[in-house]
């Protein structure tokens, strides 16, 4: 086992080896329409596939369904899982200054044992690193990677309403809970915002429905001039929060706000599709969007915040309907030596 002294978790926009992904079960969460969650995994896998190798596990049973789904250009491998949630579930690898890679495998509860069962994806981790060769070390926290957000340069932001929830880690306190995020993923200052989404109602507020960073010192952030929103407050509260904040290096944060877009109609629910859910992918960035042609509107902002990368849109209805976007159902592996 390899010890976390000198490891940090590097940006996700540095260079990855390839993207890991997990193909949708036949859990109730998709309400009788798992074939259309498993069209937008694959046209998400597809769209990564552009840029970088992707790996995709399937459960025993579903490895045909899976090759078939996403085409040739992308690898399919059998592990058992339980859900589809791989930013969650899955490793976080860090990175010491050599370059040499170890997989964090933080304790995973299902957001609180809300989603039962969950043994198998509680060892996904531990599974895709060993089929992946990379050496791994646990961790005694319940962390969920849509939970954080890193720039690689020392700085994480989170959110209270998820990592402070009795559900995760009773008996922890906020310095310890610091404490191990430090040890683990090298970090060094720490951010708390208050809130996720209201409508984010399956991860007690995870912070990529709410901000990401987009490189040091720069954040997406959801926005919200709705008085009328549900929203309002809790969007103002983590604005006010961000713009009072330094980072690592003592930098202010720069903000770009993502507008708050109508939730959509799925399966007699209203959903939330988050634009801020976006994944990094080498050159590229994948943005979930309810509505391709017009890509929501939010594009040219993804466009002018990361110029260097290439932005695509990847419908993300049915993930939304699941609980989540693209960034939820991916987990880069960074590059190593």
């Amino acid at each position: 086992m390899i010890q976390a002294t000198r490891f940090r978790m590097p940006a996700e926009w540095d260079p990855h080896e390839r993207t890991v992904m997990s193909w949708p079960t036949s859990a109730p969460i998709w309400a009788n329409a798992v074939e259309d969650a498993r069209q937008e995994y694959a046209a998400t896998a597809r769209a990564i596939a552009r840029f970088e190798p992707v790996l995709m596990v399937a459960n025993p049973g579903d490895e045909a369904n899976a090759s078939k789904g996403c085409g040739p250009g992308v690898d399919v491998v059998s592990l058992p899982i339980d859900d589809s949630w791989m930013r969650d579930s899955g490793p976080i690898i860090v990175r010491d200054e050599a370059g040499r890679r170890a997989g964090v495998h933080f304790r995973f509860n299902a957001y609180g044992e809300r989603f039962v069962p969950y043994d198998k994806d509680a060892e996904i981790a531990a599974r895709v690193l060993e089929h992946l060769e990379i050496p791994s070390r646990r961790s005694p926290l319940v962390l969920e990677g849509g939970s954080i957000t890193v720039d690689g340069d020392g700085t994480l932001i989170t959110t209270e309403q998820c990592l402070l929830n009795a559900n995760r880690n009773p008996g922890w306190t906020r310095d310890e809970i610091e404490d191990e995020l430090r040890e683990q993923l090298g970090v060094a200052k720490i951010i708390w915002l208050r809130w996720g989404r209201l409508e984010d109602r399956h991860t007690d507020g995870h912070v990529d429905v709410v901000c990401m960073f987009v490189r040091p010192g720069a954040v997406i952030v959801q926005g919200c001039d709705d008085h009328a929103n549900p929203n309002y407050q809790r969007m103002q509260s983590n604005l006010k929060t961000l713009r009072a904040a330094t980072d690592a290096r003592g930098r202010p944060l720069q903000i770009i706000e993502l507008p708050l877009l109508p939730l959509v109609d799925v399966c007699d629910d209203k959903v939330l599709v988050g634009n801020t859910n976006f994944y990094f992918a080498n050159g590229g960035m994948v943005v979930p969007v309810a509505d391709e042609a017009t890509g929501d509107g939010v594009l040219n902002i993804f466009r002018r915040a990361c110029p260097t990368h290439q932005v695509v849109s990847v419908r993300a209805r049915m993930i939304g309907f699941g609980g989540g976007g693209i960034h939820c159902i991916t987990q880069q592996i960074p590059a190593g030596t």
